[in-house]
C-alpha cells in the first residue's frame, strides 16, 4: 500500500498556498468535461449570476450538497450568520433545479451546543419553496467517543421535493438480506411474516442506513487531505433514487468529488461547484483518475503525488 497521505488541506495553510500552483481553475471558471458529460465551476454557491452561468439553461433533476458545517469558506459562524449565508444557496439551488426535483442536504447537529445548525436550517427552510420529506440518519461505524455522553455514531441528511419528482423505489433496495423474523399482519385470516412483505430478497432502505461504510485510508476511495468524506455508497444510493440516467445533478459543495463519482458510475451528469479552486482540482482529477485506472480514489496515496514527488515534497506537516 502507498503510504503518501495528506494532512486536512483546509486546516494547513502552507500546504492549500503549495497546491494552488496545480490548479487548473482560477476562481470564477468553470471546467468542462471532454467527454461532454460533467461541469466543475470554482464558483461561489450563492451566487446567482454565476451559477447560472454554469447550468447554461439546463435544469437538474437532483441536488445533493454537503456544506461545510457551521463554516462558511471554512471560517466559523455564528448560528445566524450560517443560516443567512444557507439561505443564499438554496435560493441558487431554487434556480438550478427543475419545477419537479429533489434536495438532500447533510448537516450536522452539535449536541453539545443546542444541535446548532440543524435545527435553524430545519426552520429556514420552511420559508423556502420545498416540501419536507425526510430525515435520514447514517450511521458511523467510528464515532466520537466520551465518557460522559453518548457517542456520537450518526450523520444527518435531510430530504425535500418540490412539485412531483422521480423516486425510483425499486432502486432503494439494499445489498441487506431478509434476515429478521416476525409477525407482520392479518390479510385474509391468515397472519403472515414480515418476510412476506414484498417480493424482494433484501430490505429497502428506510431513513436509518447502517449498511455504508464510513470511508477511511485503507478503503480504495479515499482521497487523503480531503475532511468528513461522504461514501460513494450514499451518494449513489440518492441519484438512484430520486434521478433518471442521463439526468442532472448538481453538488454545490463537490470537495472531494463523491457525487461526480457516482454520477460517472451512474450515467448521470454532474454540475459540481466547489469555491476553493484546490478541491475543484481534486474534483477533476479523481474523475480522471478512475476513467484512467476504474479507481475510485487513491487509498493512502492522494491527488497530487507527482507533483508533490517532484518537488521533493510528500508531506506538508
Amino acid at each position: 500500500m502507498k503510504n503518501l497521505p495528506l494532512p486536512r488541506i483546509d486546516r494547513n495553510s502552507r500546504l492549500h498556498e503549495h497546491l494552488q500552483r496545480y490548479c487548473r481553475l482560477a476562481p470564477g471558471e468553470i471546467w468542462r468535461d471532454p467527454e461532454g458529460k460533467h461541469r466543475i465551476g470554482c464558483l461561489d454557491a450563492t451566487d446567482e449570476a454565476r451559477i447560472s452561468r454554469l447550468m447554461a439553461g439546463a435544469k437538474a433533476t437532483l441536488a445533493i450538497h454537503d456544506p461545510p458545517y457551521n463554516m462558511v469558506a471554512f471560517d466559523s459562524a455564528e448560528p445566524a450568520g450560517f443560516i443567512a449565508w444557507c439561505s443564499r444557496w438554496i435560493d441558487c439551488t431554487d434556480l438550478a433545479l427543475d419545477e419537479d426535483g429533489s434536495l438532500y442536504v447533510w448537516l450536522g447537529a452539535d449536541q453539545n451546543d443546542h444541535f446548532q445548525p440543524l435545527a435553524d436550517f430545519m426552520i429556514m427552510m420552511r420559508s423556502k419553496p420545498f416540501r419536507s420529506r425526510s430525515f435520514i440518519t447514517m450511521r458511523n461505524q467510528r464515532g466520537y467517543g466520551t465518557q460522559k455522553n453518548w457517542m456520537a455514531v450518526r450523520q444527518e441528511l435531510l430530504y425535500y421535493t418540490r412539485g412531483n419528482p422521480v423516486f425510483n423505489i425499486d432502486a432503494a433496495y439494499t445489498d441487506i438480506p431478509k434476515i429478521l423474523r416476525g409477525y407482520y399482519k392479518d390479510i385474509d385470516g391468515k397472519t403472515t411474516e414480515n418476510l412476506q412483505r414484498s417480493k424482494s430478497k433484501n430490505i429497502r432502505a428506510g431513513n436509518v442506513w447502517v449498511d455504508i461504510q464510513q470511508v477511511f485510508y485503507r478503503m480504495d476511495e479515499n482521497v487523503n487531505g480531503c475532511y468528513a468524506q461522504k461514501p460513494i455508497k450514499s451518494c449513489e444510493r440518492i441519484i438512484r433514487a430520486s434521478s433518471n440516467p442521463q439526468d442532472v445533478i448538481v453538488d454545490f459543495f463537490c470537495h472531494s468529488g463523491a457525487a461526480l463519482i457516482a454520477c460517472e458510475l451512474l450515467s448521470r451528469r454532474c454540475f459540481a461547484v466547489d469555491i476553493d479552486p484546490v478541491f475543484c482540482e481534486i474534483a477533476i482529477r479523481r474523475l480522471e483518475h478512475f476513467r484512467r485506472t476504474g479507481k475510485t480514489g487513491w487509498q493512502n496515496g492522494n491527488p497530487f503525488e507527482a507533483e508533490l514527488a517532484e518537488d521533493k515534497v510528500v508531506q506538508i506537516s
